[in-house]
Parts: structure tokens; sequence; C-alpha cells
């Protein structure tokens, strides 16, 4: 399950299913989303438990707020301070952090994270996974509120949207498009539309992109590895994201 608000753009039930019936094991496991809001997480974590559901990916804007409601926070999580998935170990709730893989994963995939400079615009639980990620790689995070003043950004070497601004149609750019440069790297979280905004304009300034898409599919092979036990089809979790997305 996959608890957001909103949740109706999410994609994890799509590349999930898609995974469970790959693996033989959709009789077992089935994914579905929830809308809930931030005021309804201590009654839906107590539905978790009285209805035993097995695992819950959490999105915005719940990955921090649900942490008080839960019996262990592993220790990565702990560090990050976001919990993307829950996994109910036979009554105890647990909490973990796969956002962080999927950003290291997506990002390592264009280059050597390793004293690479990295301007993360956003301060919620996705900005925190990606500090997380540049750092154990040995790069440099800076964190950018929306209200912090951004003319630096065109010389560091990574630009990174965190928030879901760009998920519609009708919002403006995060960042004045004068702050990218040719020769940066621009990543944005939000997966749906494929190509945002931000990275529409970024591959016209001569910049390589990388999609939110590649950080969903890793941070759900993660995550589908906590749920079941087993090793992801990634394949499969990548064709169905990319057939949707494209």
């Amino acid at each position: 399950m996959v608890i957001g608000n909103p949740v109706e753009y999410s994609l994890s039930p799509l590349m999930h299913n898609a995974a469970y019936t790959a693996s033989g094991i959709d009789d077992k496991f089935v994914f579905v989303a929830s809308k809930v809001d931030e005021s309804q997480i201590a009654d839906f974590v107590r539905g978790v438990r009285v209805m035993g559901i097995h695992g819950v990916s959490c999105t915005m804007p719940h990955k921090v707020v649900i942490m008080p409601y839960l019996d262990a926070i592993d220790k990565i999580a702990q560090e990050i301070g976001a919990v993307n998935t829950v996994v109910n170990e036979n009554g105890v709730l647990k909490g973990f952090n796969t956002d962080w893989i999927g950003v290291k994963e997506a990002l390592e995939s264009i280059t050597n994270l390793r004293n690479k400079t990295v301007a993360i615009i956003g301060a919620g639980g996705a900005a925190r996974a990606i500090v997380y990620a540049v750092s154990v790689a040995g790069g440099k995070a800076d964190v950018y509120d929306r209200n912090r003043d951004k003319s630096g950004l065109n010389s560091v070497d990574i630009i990174c949207n965190a928030t879901p601004v760009g998920m519609n149609a009708s919002d403006e750019m995060i960042i004045p498009d004068k702050l990218i440069s040719a020769g940066q790297i621009v990543f944005d979280v939000v997966y749906k539309p494929y190509e945002t905004k931000l990275l529409q304009v970024a591959k016209r300034k001569g910049a390589t992109v990388v999609h939110g898409m590649d950080m969903l599919l890793h941070q759900g092979t993660a995550q589908f590895k906590l749920f079941t036990g087993i090793d992801a089809p990634e394949k499969v979790m990548r064709e169905v994201l990319w057939k949707k997305l494209t």
C-alpha cells in the first residue's frame, strides 16, 4: 500500500503489482493506493496494526510525520530523518528509507558523486534522502528551501528538485532558467510527467537530465525486497513504468 496526499498520481501500485505477477507471488501480495491526510496518520497506523497490513510505502507529505507512530526505525532512516517504507514484522512496525538508494542509483548512472557539489531545492523527506545519498557517496550537498536566494546554483555540479513543483502543467519553474548552465546535471524527483518543465529547460540549456522515474524504480526495487524477501524483477518494473510515462 502507498499512502500520500495527493496519491492518485502514484505509479507504485502499477510497478509493484507487475513485479508480484512476474515473480509468481500475486496470490500473496497486492499493492493499492490510499489517500491519507496528515491528521489521519495515527488512525491509519492503528488500522495497519488491526488489519495486519504487511507493508506501506509513504510518499509526500508523510515521510516524516509517520515516524513517531512506528515501533522501530532502521539506522539509516534515523540518520536521514525520514521513512518511505514501513514493514510489519510480526506486529512490529519498522520504518526504512529506500529513497536514498533510488537517488544514488539514479545519479551514479550518470556520474561519480565523489567531490561533486549538489544543490537540493526543498527541505522535506525527499531532500533529506538526497542529502544522505550524496554524502555517503563523497559529495557535498547544500539544501535550499523555497525562500533561500538561489543565485549560486549555476556554479554547482548538480541541481536536484526535491519538491512536488512540476507535477502540474501550470506550475512555474522551481528556479529561474538563467540559473541552469550547460554541463550541469539536473535531477527532478517528480516523475509524472516524465519530462517536467525543469528538465525540458535543462536539456535546452545543454545540461544532462536525470528523470524522477529512475529514482522511483530503484527505491521500488529495494522496497520490493523488504516487502517480499526476494530480489525484485527490475526489468519488468522498469518496462511497466516506461510504457506508462512515455
